[in-house]
């Protein structure tokens, strides 16, 4: 098969982890690039360009047309915030650095963090979702599973299913600028395919549940599911 992604080496961390620490490749500033693709169904690679110009708007509540324009700036915008802010933090943290800190890290990423989300996705379960829809039952994801590094708990309702995804509050600082990756974004609907329902993301603080509006549209999902 043909590639047509560009190669930036060792640059594509870089910029990957400030694109998306900022937001620059979020819908609501590209468009929903995937659900784009599939409605144009191309055949060529000029076919989606030129069909993504034509019809890509953003997602925002006033939704504004994307032009070609509208991509260099964002680039401009990406490249303000890696000479500005990015670079200037990264060096600041490399002559901090020390050997205990890298020690220090392994131990807590592997051990606390592990054993903190785990209670974290235990609370949400045991004493919110489960004492609020009862009649639901909430299983863990099996790990062999292909989306199962995507979808915590799978909430089961006779033959069909829906997902949920638990992540800390600090996971984007607010739950309103998260962003699902692509790779998310296809993991999610190929558990829609396959059980039939929608994956959740609940975010968590302190074990609570945190964006309690999840509560109601998990309720729909119910309702939806069991109707059909």
């Amino acid at each position: 098969m043909e590639r047509h992604s560009m190669d930036f080496g060792k640059r594509e961390r870089v910029l990957n982890y400030a694109c998306q620490t900022y937001q620059l490749s979020r819908p609501n500033k590209v468009g929903a690039v995937m659900s784009l693709i599939r409605d144009c169904q191309p055949s060529s690679f000029d076919e989606w360009e030129s069909w993504y110009f034509e019809n890509a708007y953003t997602t925002s509540k006033n939704p504004v047309k994307i032009t070609n324009e509208t991509l260099i700036e964002l680039g401009e915008r990406l490249y303000a915030k890696i000479t500005e802010i990015v670079i200037p933090e990264w060096e600041a943290a490399f002559k901090e650095l020390t050997e205990q800190d890298c020690i220090d890290y392994i131990y807590n990423l592997t051990i606390n963090r592990t054993y903190d989300g785990y209670m974290r996705e235990k609370s949400v379960i045991n004493d919110g979702l489960s004492k609020i829809f009862p009649n639901i039952k909430f299983e863990e994801s099996d790990p062999e599973l292909d989306h199962a590094g995507d979808i915590d708990y799978i909430a089961r309702i006779g033959n069909k299913a829906f997902g949920i995804q638990i992540k800390p509050i600090t996971s984007a600082s607010n739950f309103g600028g998260y962003s699902l990756s692509e790779r998310m974004k296809a993991s999610f609907e190929s558990f829609k395919n396959e059980y039939g329902g929608n994956v959740f993301i609940v975010y968590s603080l302190d074990g609570e549940i945190a964006n309690e509006n999840v509560i109601e549209d998990i309720r729909t999902e119910i309702k939806r599911i069991s109707v059909n």
